[in-house]
């Protein structure tokens, strides 16, 4: 993979500053990856929104490209993200209605980054949303729940909209499990074992793999 052009200081700046989880290295990996597969010129898909912080990334490779970052999420929240949980904030908490709701800090994310017309955010469930899409995508970052459920879910649903050619990216992929839950190291896996995807890169937690056959 050519080693595209890093983000621009801005940019990165707006990442770091985004509310999140992704470390500086991974996100510069999937802004690379994300620079590639623009060139395909299709739509770049994350599953997984959370606040933002990704999302810059995927809006600025889709910026250069000419093409679009779509964003889907249901922003009340993953497992880990519960009252209760290791990774729960009481700042995007729905006063009104006492759940999690991370859609206007999505936004206001975007917004201070100047990326919004970039963006195309779907609110609803990654199953349910994959149902009905239809196009192929230049990439796909999956970033969603870490159950098993959920991550067989967003691969089944997703990975087979991903072009020829195009790449997978799965986060938080831990083959040791004393750093971290198993199910996006099982997915990965099992992309790999599908035929349908080569693996291109490692960065951390961070693999980006190439639709190189059919493999559905």
């Amino acid at each position: 993979m050519a080693v595209p052009a890093a983000p621009k200081p801005e940019t990165l700046a707006a990442f770091e500053a985004a509310k999140g989880f992704m470390p500086v290295r991974e996100g510069l990996a999937l802004h690379a990856a994300a620079t590639e597969a623009g060139r395909l010129g299709l739509p770049l898909l994350e599953v997984g929104t959370y606040c933002g912080r990704s999302t810059i990334l995927l809006a600025d490779a889709a910026r250069a490209a000419g093409t679009v970052a779509v964003t889907v999420d249901h922003h009340r929240g993953s497992e880990e993200q519960q009252p209760g949980w290791e990774y729960h904030d009481p700042a995007v908490v729905d006063p009104e209605v006492g759940l999690m709701d991370t859609l206007p800090t999505f936004r206001r994310t975007l917004h201070k980054a100047g990326l919004e017309e970039y963006v195309i955010a779907v609110v609803g469930r990654s199953p349910q949303v994959a149902r009905v899409w239809a196009g192929e995508v230049g990439l796909v970052f999956i970033d969603g729940g870490h159950t098993d459920e959920h991550a067989t879910a967003d691969y089944e649903g997703w990975a087979p909209r991903v072009a020829e050619g195009g790449l997978l990216v799965v986060h938080d992929v831990f083959p040791d499990p004393a750093d971290g839950g198993q199910a996006p190291y099982r997915v990965y896996l099992r992309a790999l074992a599908s035929g349908a995807f080569t693996e291109v890169s490692v960065t951390d937690s961070l693999r980006v793999l190439r639709r190189t056959g059919p493999g559905f």
